[in-house]
């Protein structure tokens, strides 16, 4: 796993904004990449922020980009001594959406490529999960992870599966009264 303190973006995210700068508004896709990640100090600043919790700190979570309400896509470190890449996908949205949206970065590329970015891969009401294929981002998925095709909703069900209680650890986190 990387120090909380490199930035560097995995290559096949980095490929993915400039894919979607490349092709102008997203693609359809509700997702921006940063340029890296956060710092531990914004990643810390931020969850504290967001959960009213001034205990915690950022060291969970690898933030990497936003949709466009400000909602977080991060990756979830939970699985010890896995590398980046094989860390759960999360979204952590701006008025309190929360949801693992791909089990690591290959399906979240494939997420991608399917046409749905992390906010609408968490929301309950979008159960069909159908999005508009991106031929760019697909290419870009089929470089990085070939043998992982799914389709969105297969890719959001293994990973609620997997990891049911993500949103409970997360309310459990919130101080707000």
């Amino acid at each position: 796993m990387t120090s909380i303190e490199d930035r560097r973006l995995p290559e096949a995210l980095a490929e993915v904004g400039a894919v979607l700068s490349r092709v102008g508004g997203g693609g359809g896709i509700d997702f921006e990449p940063f340029p890296e990640f956060l710092s531990g100090a914004q990643t810390t600043e931020w969850i504290r922020a967001w959960t009213g919790n001034a205990t915690l700190s950022g060291d969970d979570f690898r933030v990497f980009g936003q949709d466009g309400s400000g909602g977080y896509a991060a990756f979830w470190l939970v699985r010890n001594g896995r590398p980046l890449d094989d860390q759960p996908v999360v979204f952590l949205g701006s008025e309190g959406e929360t949801g693992v949206v791909a089990r690591d970065l290959g399906d979240f590329l494939w997420l991608l490529a399917g046409g749905l970015g992390p906010l609408e891969a968490a929301e309950p009401y979008t159960a069909e999960r159908v999005g508009v294929p991106n031929p760019d981002l697909t290419a870009t998925a089929e470089r990085f992870a070939p043998d992982r095709h799914r389709l969105p909703a297969e890719i959001v069900l293994l990973a609620a599966e997997e990891f049911p209680h993500f949103t409970a650890t997360i309310d459990g986190l919130c101080r707000f009264d």
